[in-house]
């Protein structure tokens, strides 16, 4: 209540390193969207660090491994080996949701939380906006947490994911304005940068597939396709393996953009798979079967679920393999 008599409203800081920038200024004011959603994680960051140290899970030894002074090679075909990230069985998947959340999943399996969500909690009223952040990582030994803005395309969320994993496995918590076309001066957002891209397309293999006399147009749509990423990774790929001058590569960046901007994005699909997305699959399971047996409040598991039914709760358990 003491807000509401100061002279100027309160300027509510990032409680983690904040990487966003515009021509390499800082941003301004975080919105209240981000803040919000930043504030949930830590909640959700917080109880699964309890219910680990509780069950004497043993730190994971990926995080805080590495440092910038890696080679972008080697960190990235560490990072590949960890996660079981093969291109070829990317390759073979029919869409880049199917490979998104195949992604997701090897990032589940091996202790990192994935939080992907176009809105603030629940709240479809309050869309987040990937002009103000694509994703951010929380770094943690026992409960690395990684936060994709969904409302960004598929094939942009894969680059958002591969550069959030790669802070996790520096042990350094940002929240990033993730895009493949920069080179960030902050070396951590750099180097980020460049395992991403390497992870998502190495470039001996973009060497070789890259076709120099096709029409750049059906090039980069062909690669986008067989590697399961944006047009723009591929642009910079492309770029980096020596296919496009400067010039060449920010005029075609630039039209792939404008032409980004008039796709229709896509809505629905199945409630429960959509919230264990939202939330995390390895979170989810571990709060329901927690509750149920009696560890925590419902009224918290609500909370941190955004659920408010208790049949909800359950199906979700269910959908889960958790509970009866």
């Amino acid at each position: 209540m003491g807000y509401l008599f100061l002279q100027e409203p309160p300027v509510e800081k990032i409680p983690i390193p904040d990487f966003r920038t515009i021509a390499n200024e800082p941003l301004g004011r975080p919105s209240p969207d981000l803040l919000d959603t930043i504030y949930v994680c830590q909640q959700r960051q917080e109880w699964y660090r309890d219910y680990a140290r509780s069950i004497d899970v043993e730190p994971l030894a990926f995080a805080r491994s590495m440092n910038v002074r890696n080679d972008i090679g080697v960190a990235a075909e560490t990072i590949r080996n960890a996660l079981g990230f093969d291109v070829n069985e990317r390759r073979r998947m029919p869409t880049w949701t199917d490979a998104l959340r195949h992604f997701i999943n090897q990032a589940d399996e091996i202790g990192v939380m994935v939080m992907c969500n176009g809105v603030v909690h629940n709240n479809n009223h309050r869309h987040l906006d990937p002009e103000e952040f694509r994703g951010f990582a929380m770094a943690d030994n026992l409960a690395p947490l990684v936060f994709i803005n969904g409302a960004d395309t598929k094939a942009a969320q894969m680059f958002t994911l591969a550069h959030e994993l790669a802070h996790i496995w520096l042990g350094e918590s940002a929240v990033s304005d993730v895009k493949p076309s920069f080179v960030p001066d902050h070396a951590v957002e750099r180097w980020c940068n460049q395992v991403a891209a390497e992870l998502l397309v190495p470039l001996d293999l973009m060497q070789r597939e890259y076709n120099r006399t096709a029409e750049l147009d059906d090039e980069i749509s062909r690669l986008a396709r067989r590697f399961k990423v944006s047009t723009l990774v591929i642009l910079r790929r492309i770029h980096d393996a020596g296919g496009l001058t400067r010039e060449e590569f920010w005029n075609a960046y630039d039209e792939e953009l404008e032409r980004f901007r008039t796709i229709p994005k896509g809505s629905g699909g199945n409630f429960y798979l959509t919230q264990a997305a939202r939330v995390s699959k390895r979170f989810a399971a571990a709060l329901v079967a927690n509750t149920l047996e009696g560890q925590t409040l419902y009224t918290d598991a609500f909370r941190m679920l955004g659920v408010s039914k208790h049949a909800t709760f359950l199906e979700l358990g269910r959908s889960l393999g958790v509970g009866i």
